[in-house]
């Protein structure tokens, strides 16, 4: 692979108590890519994100972004460095305004114009924010509140966006628009690591992929390749 690593996990180890979540996987998201974790639930593909974000402990193995080393440093550290999570259900703000929930996301900024610029940006990918602006989050649908977790991680101008299941629970039109929006922010320069359920809908967008099964990766290759693999079409497609 001749191409920029922006983040590259090797051997990577997660405990929690007695269970061993994580079992040395490693996985490399070269830059301006969309790479995706599919598995079923229990994979460990939530721990595998929350590790990397600092929200959980690895027990060992190495993460490294942009040739530094992260693993297990500070929650706040590794997002000033530009790592943003779309957490799996959303963990919007609901008792704050959507306005307020996106400000949230810009808090470690101080550069007022391309804050603006940044909003003007997410109401470009998501126009039904612009016209929700003043409403709080937790009287949004289950849908617009996907789409306010997005935003306001795109307000902390990430190099690197991590997103946990943003497909979870929405109605079929709701997913693709979903993708659609994915592949929008990767397409203006954002390097994307995804983790999804949904294997068709993240493979269809993303350039490579990794099979996760309890905590160990078992296949891995350009997304398209996977997309034809009959092990993934019978596990993961409902195909075959």
């Amino acid at each position: 692979m001749s191409e920029e690593i922006v983040l590259n996990i090797e051997n990577l180890h997660v405990y929690y108590g007695a269970i061993h979540a994580i079992k040395g996987i490693s996985v490399k998201v070269p830059k301006g890519k969309i790479i995706t974790l599919i598995g079923a639930n229990g994979a460990g593909k939530t721990t595998t994100l929350s590790t990397i974000a600092g929200l959980v402990k690895a027990k060992s193995g190495k993460i490294t972004y942009n040739g530094v080393d992260i693993t297990n440093k500070p929650a706040h550290t590794i997002n000033r460095m530009g790592i943003a999570l779309v957490p799996e259900g959303r963990r919007i703000f609901p008792e704050l305004t959507v306005y307020e929930n996106l400000m949230m996301g810009a808090f470690n900024r101080k550069d007022k114009e391309g804050i603006k610029q940044d909003l003007e940006w997410v109401f470009e990918l998501f126009p039904r924010l612009k016209e929700r602006l003043s409403q709080l989050g937790g009287t949004l649908s289950g849908g617009e509140q996907q789409m306010l977790a997005i935003s306001r991680a795109l307000m902390s101008r990430p190099k690197l966006l991590m997103m946990d299941e943003p497909s979870l629970g929405l109605a079929p039109i709701l997913v693709e628009e979903v993708f659609e929006v994915i592949k929008k922010i990767n397409e203006e320069g954002t390097t994307i690591l995804l983790v999804e359920q949904n294997a068709f809908g993240a493979l269809k967008i993303s350039h490579y992929g990794y099979v996760l099964e309890t905590g160990s990766i078992v296949l891995e290759g350009p997304s398209e390749e996977l997309l034809a693999n009959e092990m993934v079409k019978k596990a993961y497609l409902g195909m075959g």
